[in-house]
């Protein structure tokens, strides 16, 4: 079951309805971001929340990567993969690489997809980056014949100000690599980016 571009835009509206009462989301851009091909964004991850402000901070619709464990529950099954959702597998490679071929297959179609390079959250500090499929995604590039972007995300969570709690979201400049022996360079690239474009210092290097 693929995206529903009606769910997506539907649910992105309540998200908006309910963030713009509840945060004050400023978004701040660094370079300019390709109109077409694929792109990996790659944000920091501190609390749920990350998922909706990053779909309300960039116009394309998106795919986000996921843990299978919330695939677990049917309808919710169907409800994330309705919104984009790939279900990421850490423990079983065999279901990795079935999620990877269909990351690969949406690279091939220009599509834009969400992995928090984290892998979970991180609260008081940028955690150390899992390269796997960052190298996986750069291994087919020849293939794709094309250098696949990769752009770091920084958010940031303030103060309130009233009710609303202010958040800031960072999009950093576009990385590449040549090849999937780049991968743990590239990778640490992306965490001292997302770093400072959160303002948070880097855990565990």
């Amino acid at each position: 079951m693929g995206r529903n571009r009606f769910i997506y835009l539907l649910t992105r509206k309540v998200a908006f309805l309910v963030f713009s009462t509840l945060y004050r989301i400023k978004i701040y851009e660094t370079s300019s971001l390709p109109e077409e091909g694929p792109l990996i964004i790659l944000p920091k991850h501190q609390y749920w929340t990350d998922i909706p402000i990053i779909s309300l901070a960039f116009k394309p619709l998106l795919y986000f990567v996921a843990k299978r464990e919330l695939f677990h529950y049917p309808i919710v099954r169907t409800y994330l993969s309705l919104l984009g959702g790939i279900p990421l597998d850490r423990q079983r490679t065999l279901r990795t690489l079935d999620s990877f071929r269909t990351l690969f297959t949406l690279l091939k179609s220009g599509e834009k997809i969400v992995i928090f390079p984290e892998g979970t959250y991180y609260r008081d500090g940028v955690g150390p980056g899992k390269s796997r499929l960052l190298q996986m995604i750069l291994r087919f590039q020849r293939e794709l014949k094309l250098r696949i972007p990769f752009l770091p995300v920084g958010i940031r969570y303030g103060g309130k100000m009233g009710w609303r709690r202010e958040v800031e979201v960072r999009i950093g400049h576009l990385l590449y690599g040549n090849g999937e022996s780049d991968a743990s360079a590239l990778t640490h690239q992306v965490m001292e980016e997302i770093s400072r474009l959160s303002r948070m210092p880097r855990l565990h290097r």
